[in-house]
């Protein structure tokens, strides 16, 4: 049987007393209504209680005492002192986050810490999953690749919690609109953005294309610097001269769409790419329609990762201080579990850009 959402009347009472038990409004150690209570309250059978109350305690929400009822997990509450700390990141695998994780994981291990990592994919379901899973668990702190930053977080509740829970959390690489005021770290983007262009300008390119992600913080920031940069060099921003793409069609609508501006013949001499794996997109299509990167058309990238160096053509680029940024991240947390208050913090939560030239750029006659 299903409710009126299509969802089994189990499953969706099993998420109404997740999000009790989330909120807060059902504490830890706390008695659930029996069985003939939850199926009177919520007009279902005791069979479907039970199936909602088993999924419950296999996930570790609540607990059965035999003859006493059901209980909200005493682990809800977060004893203090666990010595972990969880590591969020968008993806483990993609080429900068390993680095990443060993600047973390240097720092922490230093300190007598154990880092609990997890990857969203960059899906926003997938973070809020992420983060129902660690608040069952006991850590003393979080640090974490929002995923999909630029867009409004749809589970503040989460963050909420950890608040109410007393678990400080560093955001990295990006930062939800509604959470600027949160202790984070990140790079530049817009100064290196700004970097980036001013660069190919400065080496006579006119007609330069930008590429960059829509819906994470650091792609609107690279634009902005991009922008910034035209603007300063008396160029009108041509709308039509940049494409956006989504984490969803990442790998087929920058190649297309600059496939695109060269069988339009689109004037184009250079292009500003949002990382160096689009760039190395970039540079196989431009290739398949016969334009020589960099003879006809300069690319850049930007992190300066292992592809920039051992790609087609070794890449200008940012340097991206991988390791570093892991370093802060975990030094910042440190300083939040310990209470330092903010004008004591050592840490910077700014990161310089540096502009790197390769190959892959050259000076326009």
């Amino acid at each position: 049987m299903t409710g009126e959402n299509g969802k089994t009347k189990y499953f969706s009472l099993m998420e109404q007393l997740k999000n009790d038990i989330l909120s807060g409004r059902i504490k830890p150690g706390e008695k659930l209504m029996s069985e003939n209570e939850l199926s009177e309250t919520f007009q279902v059978s005791r069979h479907t209680v039970r199936k909602a109350l088993s999924i419950l305690t296999n996930e570790g929400y609540v607990t059965a005492q035999h003859g006493r009822g059901t209980f909200c997990s005493e682990r809800m509450g977060h004893q203090k002192k666990s010595r972990n700390i969880a590591v969020i990141t968008t993806y483990i695998s993609d080429y900068i986050f390993p680095r990443l994780i060993q600047g973390i994981d240097k720092v922490l291990t230093a300190n007598g810490y154990s880092i609990m990592l997890k990857n969203t994919g960059n899906s926003r379901g997938n973070e809020a999953k992420v983060l129902e899973d660690i608040l069952t668990k006991d850590i003393d702190g979080l640090i974490i690749e929002p995923s999909k930053s630029q867009i409004l977080c749809r589970h503040m509740n989460l963050y909420g919690m950890l608040d109410e829970y007393e678990i400080p959390y560093v955001f990295i690489q990006g930062l939800y609109p509604q959470m600027e005021d949160k202790p984070h770290i990140l790079m530049d983007d817009c100064m290196g953005g700004y970097l980036l262009t001013k660069y190919l300008l400065d080496t006579g390119h006119v007609h330069i294309a930008g590429v960059f992600k829509a819906d994470d913080s650091q792609g609107k920031e690279r634009h902005k610097g991009y922008v910034k940069a035209l603007n300063e060099a008396g160029i009108p921003y041509d709308p039509d001269m940049v494409i956006w793409f989504h984490t969803e069609d990442r790998k087929s609508k920058p190649v297309l769409m600059v496939e695109r501006m060269v069988t339009q013949k689109i004037p184009l001499d250079a292009v500003v790419s949002y990382n160096d794996q689009i760039a190395l997109e970039v540079i196989k299509t431009l290739r398949k329609r016969n334009v020589q990167v960099p003879r006809d058309v300069s690319v850049t990238g930007y992190d300066n990762s292992i592809i920039s160096e051992n790609g087609l053509v070794p890449l200008t680029t940012i340097a991206h201080p991988q390791e570093k940024l892991g370093e802060m991240a975990a030094e910042l947390l440190l300083e939040q579990i310990r209470k330092v208050p903010p004008e004591e913090s050592r840490v910077e939560r700014l990161i310089k850009p540096e502009l790197i030239i390769r190959e892959s750029t050259k000076q326009k006659i």
